[in-house]
């Protein structure tokens, strides 16, 4: 406070060499003091002075900010003024900036700061994990430094960024701050960092930077929003401009969809406030780029495609047809459709089919035209309806057609102006004229006796000359307007003299001033061989066509041919199949009648063994007693299953009462409900297991009966032994049925038992299904209690950014008062406190040196 004080107090020695003196003072204060307190008010005066004394503060004290931010992260108070610090230091502020050539020396010092922080690419990093606090003191004055620093040296930044391990997907996040400041500002950043960076574009897009940017100015309105929807625009063109896998990315993403919103703006007089139009002007520039001629043909078609479909241009042309749309929006618009429907048959007929709203209506095309040839409207809408009529003709035979036809003349009236010695302001007017003659030359099909290709050129040696008449053509492209009219497809002159040539009669005119120079120089004997040539290649073109068509033919009919072969080879394999499934049953039903043959021949003498037969089908005494002990395996499993179910409801229940407990330390409930929540999941997930593996033990044992019954029926059908008497067939029937009856009874108790099983098994499932539920309900109480307690603390810091402005405020009243001469009582009291703490410190340090 001494130092500051001296400072605002205007101490009777020179200034610089005082505040030199004091920023030193307080850069040691910010090294050597031990007590957090302390180098936070040093901090904090040098952050009041960095504006002022920008460049003695950013010597001195830039490394000591940067050692306070990495070593005082958990003061978020501290981090705030030394970013704050280091942003006055490396911004430009052109409102500080009143001397004569001041700021272009602002500038030099921004990026010789910004130069030595980034030397050390490990303070860029550093800045970076400040981001990811969501302290407002902290995040805040980052994002404004981090963009400082991009706009004074941008490239560089935007490298170490990228090599940075998650360094853009932490600024991304900023995107999703519920606070609006912040949120805003970290629209800016990524502005910054996207620019001409197709690297970081990339990564911002896949970042899912489009459905955030097109749900931000959703939130304010579309084009009626502020200037926060004319910052997300800016950011979308970086990120879409020149950036072929970013366009795609968006078409595929469907969000052409989504900028049809932005354009129902009706056709009311009121309401195009200035912002609105510029939102307006950037959203068809960023129309205009996912359709810019300069774009790949093949994306820039799907693209077209696409807005036709979501309705996008049937919106545009709502626009265009409008009445009270400004003039420069208007102008905009007919460039957007203009490039829209370049080159794409479905929209240029969409648009062939438009009709204002006038009585009776009349096509979009034709008003246009007549806005076009009217002088009184200006001249950037005229030259914008000829950029649509461009467009509109581009590769539409049907349209150029149907425009020859209205322009071709009904009789010949020329005089071939070539050979006249005009002034130079008729030079063009020659080479355009001996471009036609040279065009009815080359493309001459010697179908008019009267002008065939040899007598125009003969007309040309005599009456202008050859090398005149190349000389003539070269007139063209030889002009200054030419090379203008040939770099864009759009036509973008200052007035209406310079509007000569277009895009398209450019290309025109290259592609045709070789080839007409090569015509008028050929002999009669060079046409005619070029003819027989021409002949000649037609009719092997011809038989080359032929059989390429039989060909196609025969390749079509060998397809036909295998298709056929694979689904006779297919059913073959079928065949075969269940001819080997049929001997393979056959053989089997001959080895079980061979079977039963041996077993029904044996003598009574193996009468006894009649209990053997039971086993060799498979019913066995010993695995009955098996099932039986495996029942009561399975009960015993679900008995212990059961106890354990009942400790996890009490548990859970303890749970319950604990969470609603008023007395209970939140923090520690929290941490405590977790552990034991993950603990009872992981036990029902284990309980589950459990159940799952016995319902398969119990299906199993199902099938063995099954089998068991099946046997034990077959066994009772077989054939009688022919030869014995009826009373032994009557005595083994009845020992049969004896034996199947105790069997049955056996299977009935079986089915009794698996029952029970299973109604016990529907039990604690539904046990578990409570469980889960109590589970659901204890999560959301915490997560509801997450919630509250996030919600205090973004209240708390609305409140700390309020005090600190009402300090501020105070501050400044106290500076205003100290000016009219009246002193603030409170101040001299701190003054008087820090003059006797100063004075007793002296004394303790005499005490100490004298007893030393």
């Amino acid at each position: 406070m001494n130092f500051l004080r001296g400072v605002m107090g205007g101490q009777s020695a020179g200034p610089q060499h005082t505040e030199a003196e004091t920023i030193q003072k307080l850069c040691d204060r910010v090294a050597s003091s031990t007590l957090l307190d302390d180098r936070r008010n040093a901090v904090r005066a040098l952050k009041s002075l960095s504006k002022k004394y920008r460049l003695e503060v950013g010597i001195q004290a830039m490394e000591h900010l940067i050692h306070v931010l990495q070593t005082d992260r958990s003061d978020s108070e501290i981090i705030g003024y030394a970013l704050d610090t280091l942003f006055n230091i490396i911004s430009n502020d052109e409102e500080e900036e009143v001397e004569e050539n001041s700021t272009r020396q602002s500038e030099d010092l921004g990026s010789q700061f910004t130069e030595i922080f980034i030397k050390q690419q490990e303070n860029v990093t550093l800045l970076l994990s400040l981001l990811e606090d969501f302290d407002f003191h902290v995040r805040w004055p980052g994002v404004k430094l981090l963009t400082s620093l991009l706009k004074q040296l941008g490239p560089q930044v935007q490298q170490i960024i990228l090599v940075s391990p998650m360094g853009v997907s932490r600024l991304m996040d900023l995107l999703a701050d519920s606070r609006e400041v912040i949120r805003n500002d970290g629209v800016l950043l990524l502005q910054a960092l996207t620019r001409s960076n197709g690297a970081i574009q990339k990564i911002v897009a896949f970042e899912n930077a489009f459905e955030r940017l097109l749900d931000i100015i959703t939130e304010e309105g579309n084009s009626d929003g502020g200037i926060v929807v004319e910052d997300c625009l800016i950011l979308l063109q970086n990120l879409l401009k020149n950036n072929n896998s970013n366009q795609n990315f968006f078409k595929e993403g469907s969000y052409i969809q989504r900028m049809k919103p932005w354009f129902e703006v009706g056709d009311e007089n009121s309401g195009w406030s200035a912002q609105k139009v510029t939102n307006l002007h950037l959203m068809l520039q960023l129309v205009r780029v996912l359709v810019s001629p300069t774009n790949p043909p093949g994306a820039t078609s799907s693209c077209q495609k696409a807005m036709f479909q979501c309705g996008l241009l049937q919106q545009l042309c709502t626009i265009l047809m409008a009445t009270g749309v400004p003039a420069d929006i208007l102008t905009e618009t007919i460039n957007t459709v203009s490039e829209v429907i370049r080159g794409c048959q479905v929209n240029q007929d969409y648009f062939a089919s438009v009709n204002a709203p006038s009585n009776p209506p009349r096509p979009a095309i034709v008003v246009l035209l007549m806005s076009m040839v009217n002088e009184r409207q200006p001249f950037v809408l005229r030259c914008a309806v000829l950029y649509c009529f461009q467009c509109f003709l581009y590769k539409n035979q049907k349209g150029q057609g149907e425009i020859v036809s209205t322009l071709l003349p009904s009789t010949i009236d020329a005089t071939g102006q070539i050979a006249e010695n005009l002034g130079e302001e008729e030079q063009l007017v020659q080479g355009l004229c001996a471009l036609l003659l040279g065009i009815s030359i080359y493309f001459n099909d010697n179908s008019l006796e009267s002008y065939m290709k040899e007598k125009l050129k003969q007309i040309i040696e005599k009456r202008i000359g050859k090398e005149n008449f190349i000389e003539k053509l070269g007139f063209i492209s030889k002009h200054e307007l030419y090379s203008r009219a040939s770099q864009k497809p759009q036509p973008n002159f200052p007035s209406p003299e310079y509007m000569i040539f277009d895009h398209e009669f450019t290309k025109l005119v290259k592609e045709l001033e070789g080839v007409i120079t090569k015509a008028i120089y050929k002999s009669s004997e060079e046409d005619k061989k070029e003819e027989e040539e021409k002949k000649t290649l037609e009719q092997h073109d011809n038989i080359v066509t032929h059989y390429k068509n039989v060909i196609r033919e025969q390749d079509l009919q060998l397809e036909e041919l295998k298709q056929q072969i694979s689904t006779l080879k297919c059913q073959n394999e079928q065949l075969q199949t269940a001819v080997t499934q049929q001997v393979s049953q056959i053989q089997q039903h001959k080895d079980q009648y061979n079977l039963l043959k041996v077993q029904l021949g044996k003598d009574n003498q193996h009468q006894g063994s009649y209990n053997d037969g039971v086993q060799m089908n498979g019913v066995q005494p010993e695995e009955i007693g098996r099932f039986r002990e495996e029942i009561e395996q399975l009960k015993s499993n679900q008995e212990l299953l059961r106890n354990q179910l009942a400790e996890k409801d009490s548990l859970i229940e303890k749970l319950k009462s604990s969470q609603t407990s008023p007395d209970t330390n939140e923090a520690t409930a929290s941490a405590r409900d977790s552990e034991q929540i993950a603990e009872l999941k992981q036990e029902l997930a284990t309980l589950k297991s459990q159940l799952n593996s016995q319902s398969m033990e119990i299906t199993k044992l199902q099938t063995e009966k099954q089998e068991l019954l099946q046997k034990t029926e077959a066994f009772v059908q077989s054939v009688p032994v022919p030869g014995e008497s009826e009373t032994v067939i009557a005595a083994k029937t009845t020992d049969v049925e004896g034996r199947l009856s105790a069997l049955l009874q056996e299977t009935k108790e079986l089915k009794n038992e698996i029952k029970a099983l299973s109604e016990e098994r529907t039990a604690i499932k539904e046990q578990l299904d409570s469980s889960n539920s109590t589970i659901v309900i204890l999560q959301n109480e915490k997560n509801q209690l997450e919630v509250n307690i996030t919600d205090s603390k973004k209240e708390q810091d609305d409140l700390l950014v309020l005090l600190a402005d009402q300090d501020q405020k105070i501050l400044s009243l106290k500076n205003k008062l100290k000016e009219l001469g009246h002193p603030d009582e409170e101040e001299d009291e701190l003054e008087s406190i820090d003059q006797d703490d100063e004075d007793d410190e002296d004394k303790d340090d005499d005490k100490s040196q004298g007893d030393n």
